[in-house]
């Protein structure tokens, strides 16, 4: 027993300790840096010490393989989404290499303060779990297509290629994708091959060529154009039907991202911009599921035939998309720019437009395909008939021939700040057609595209806009104005048809669903192969 005088000079001694997160940690052969973490500044350690003995209580082996989650810079959490690949994940090489094993230091965030991984614990929202368990976003969900079949989420871990072009947008998308996408990939064990495009048209050439059996999916990191070229090679191969099927992902590093925000709309994820839209694909990708998503075919009069996966647009858009290339460098301001300069010397453009409305198709079956549209390489376009003849009597001729622009889009943006289909996404196999008549004011039309940003633009109540889904349309400009856009890729000025095929290729998405089917009967499009052929 302890006489009276000795425990008092015994709890000043121990009221003397320094702070416990200056004392070092026992070493011992099985405990992770993760483990000391959750130990420092503990206030149980603390307590224990008043009674007379230090007790560093550490929550076992499981709270060493994960359970506490760790902070970047700044105290930002880690999306649950990429847990559970500490140790010995699996990173980039330099462009074209294989990955190989990267490990952290694991004192790197013993300055995190007790208070900062409470918080970070409750903001993550993430079971624990055994050591080596990845980590699962709840039940597999498997995807269902338009054919009855269905498609699981991308496997654990997972291989891709990703093909990034250098001088996408401001020419950083290489060290966006070191800074922002090969951290997080690491982290979800997904391994990849880094690829750099060289010139036009080069991801088209590799894609055509690449053995896709190496890959579980495709990831496009550029603008828009990178996405068309990749998927166009695809469909130029002798296998495009199985080909086709490869899952793709868009992470954004261009200029307008308009695909890559869409994809980001659908997920739920509040319309963001620059590093904040990157770090949300990203995530979709580490999530692994997949949505289909629709694509739409193009026939011009001098026989190219050519797919889009975003957009066609014909007149003032397709304009400042062209006019502004020499402003790439700004980024997306390019097309705010672009857009000032040719609201100063606005112009209207000569053509006829017709188009199939979705109501029409409810009601009608398509006719049979032509004996040289089923031929071609690529899904029947039964919607369409030769450019030479006049279209069918169920579609809408727009009488008008005057306009200022004519937009066919497939998805909700049109670029990342430019929210251009509010009305919610169309059904599987139908697109948003938009199209302004001559007439309208400058301030008018001004007022339209700063409304666009947040969707409000069909709320101004502008009786030269009209806008109405469709399945099919035709668009024949009368004058050599004008160019033509397709994903933000230039086209020449001539005659031009296309139709939607539903739910045709597969997308890393945040929605688990696709859009109901428009069509009742069997699409004119193939039935996507198994998953296992892929």
């Amino acid at each position: 027993m302890l006489s009276s005088a000795k425990r008092i000079q015994r709890l000043r001694f121990l009221t003397r300790l320094p702070p416990l997160d200056r004392i070092p940690p026992r070493r011992s052969p099985a405990l992770p840096g993760t483990a000391r973490l959750a130990a420092s500044g503990s206030v149980a350690a603390l307590q224990s010490c008043l009674v007379g003995r230090l007790k560093i209580t550490l929550s076992g082996r499981a709270g060493a393989a994960g359970e506490t989650p760790r902070h970047g810079a700044g105290g930002t959490r880690r999306d649950p989404a990429t847990a559970g690949n500490d140790a010995g994940a699996p990173t980039a090489p330099a462009p074209g290499g294989e990955g190989e094993t990267h490990s952290r230091h694991q004192d790197a965030r013993l300055g995190s303060t007790d208070k900062e991984l409470k918080a970070g614990a409750a903001a993550a929202d993430s079971a624990p779990r055994a050591p080596g368990t990845p980590w699962q976003r709840g039940p597999r969900v498997a995807v269902m297509d338009a054919a009855g079949g269905s498609r699981n989420p991308l496997p654990r871990p997972c291989r891709v290629l990703v093909l990034l072009n250098p001088r996408g947008g401001k020419g950083k998308a290489l060290q966006l994708f070191r800074s922002h996408v090969q951290p997080l990939l690491a982290q979800a064990d997904v391994s990849f091959t880094l690829t750099l495009t060289e010139r036009r048209n080069h991801a088209r050439e590799l894609v055509r060529a690449e053995d896709l059996r190496r890959w579980d999916a495709l990831v496009v990191m550029s603008g828009d154009g990178l996405m068309h070229e990749v998927v166009n090679g695809l469909m130029e191969r002798p296998d495009w039907e199985t080909a086709i099927q490869k899952p793709l992902c868009s992470l954004p590093a261009g200029s307008g991202n308009a695909l890559a925000a869409s994809v980001n709309h659908y997920a739920g994820y509040e319309q963001v911009t620059n590093e904040d839209l990157l770090t949300n694909c990203t995530r979709l990708l580490c999530r692994r599921l997949l949505a289909p998503m629709d694509l739409l075919s193009l026939q011009t009069a001098s026989g190219q035939r050519l797919f889009s996966v975003l957009s066609l647009a014909w007149g003032f858009i397709a304009d400042v998309d062209l006019e502004s290339e020499k402003f790439r460098r700004l980024g997306e301001m390019r097309f705010t720019l672009g857009t000032f300069l040719r609201l100063a010397a606005l112009r209207t453009y000569q053509g006829s437009l017709a188009y199939l409305p979705v109501e029409t198709v409810v009601s009608k079956m398509p006719p049979c395909p032509a004996r040289d549209q089923q031929a071609q390489q690529g899904p029947v376009d039964a919607h369409l008939v030769p450019l030479e003849e006049a279209v069918p009597s169920h579609w809408t001729v727009v009488p008008e021939q005057d306009f200022v622009l004519v937009l066919a889009l497939l998805h909700s943006h049109l670029g990342s700040e430019m929210f251009a289909a509010p009305m919610g996404r169309c059904a599987a196999g139908a697109m948003h057609l938009f199209y302004v008549r001559a007439g309208v004011s400058r301030a008018t039309l001004l007022r339209l595209f700063l409304a666009m940003e947040k969707g409000r633009h069909m709320a101004c109540d502008c009786p030269h806009l009209v806008y109405v889904p469709v399945v099919a349309f035709r668009l024949e400009p009368k004058d050599r104005k004008g160019v033509f856009a397709v994903d933000g890729e230039l086209m020449i000025s001539e005659a031009v048809q296309g139709q939607v095929h539903p739910n045709y290729f597969w997308m890393v998405s945040g929605c688990r669903e696709s859009p109901p089917s428009l069509e009742p009967q069997a699409s004119p499009s193939r039935r996507p192969p198994p998953a296992e052929h892929l």
